[in-house]
């Protein structure tokens, strides 16, 4: 199967697993079980490209463990996190200013279409690997690439589960995690999860499809400049005084030892 055949069989996959989500989150009228659907998107990628690809190579069988380990993790630790609290405020939002009358299709286009291709987007570095691999060895860059997965899925595990802890504390309500992984950076899992991606970007170099890992670097400023890092820090800064001190010792994304 050719590379283009390959990624419009999984764009075909994900457009009709959106297209029944969207439909399900009008039946609920809760927008937010798109979110959950994040993690469980790059595994029916992946899952696609493995078996349509072919022969099973070692690099291959390894990056869908690790790409099916961090995407349902990320599945249950969200589901656990928003099943039950009702719809995001985010989506909330939007549901008032375009009204409910017209947000129930408008929300197709705006969050689930969009969260579909960019789903498939981020995933060419999987496309890469399970086209482009050929050999039964590893080489230098598969070795790198695991040991910037582990160390990316410990920062985003451990920091989601520090977190957890921290916010079961009642005497923690208003005041910031500083202590663990939240010590050295002010995103851990979001360090983590790029960290995450950087290492798919690497196994598809090591495959030899050098520039579908562009789309990790797409990935990190996805999650710096758009969903993640900045989009949080304006809620943290006007909900909770104490983290502009936290700003001031602690690096925003990238971990370091706090300033004095």
């Amino acid at each position: 199967m050719l590379m283009l055949s390959l990624f419009l069989t999984a764009s075909l996959v994900i457009f009709i697993l959106v297209s029944l989500l969207w439909i399900w989150s009008v039946i609920i009228k809760n927008v937010s079980i798109v979110d959950l659907f994040w993690g469980l998107g790059f595994i029916f990628v992946n899952a696609c490209y493995f078996y349509l690809s072919g022969d099973f190579y070692p690099r291959k069988i390894l990056l869908f463990v690790l790409v099916s380990v961090w995407g349902f993790r990320l599945f249950i630790y969200l589901s656990w996190r928003n099943i039950g609290k009702g719809e995001d405020f985010r989506y909330q939002e939007f549901r008032r200013n375009y009204g409910p009358k017209r947000y129930w299709w408008f929300s197709y286009f705006q969050t689930f279409l969009l969260q579909g291709v960019l789903i498939m987007i981020v995933s060419l570095p999987l496309l890469g690997v399970n086209f482009k691999t050929q050999s039964e060895s590893l080489n230098a860059f598969d070795y790198l690439g695991i040991l910037i997965w582990v160390i990316g899925f410990v920062f985003e595990a451990g920091g989601d589960l520090q977190l957890v802890k921290f916010k079961k504390n009642p005497q923690n309500k208003g005041k910031v995690l500083n202590t663990g992984f939240w010590k050295y950076t002010r995103h851990p899992n979001y360090f983590g999860d790029s960290a995450v991606w950087w290492s798919f970007g690497i196994f598809s170099i090591a495959a030899g499809a050098y520039w579908l890992s562009i789309a990790s670097i797409f990935m990190t400023l996805l999650i710096i400049k758009v969903s993640g890092v900045s989009l949080l820090e304006k809620t943290l800064n006007t909900e909770k005084p104490q983290y502009k001190e936290y700003i001031q010792k602690t690096n925003s994304f990238f971990p370091w030892f706090p300033k004095k």
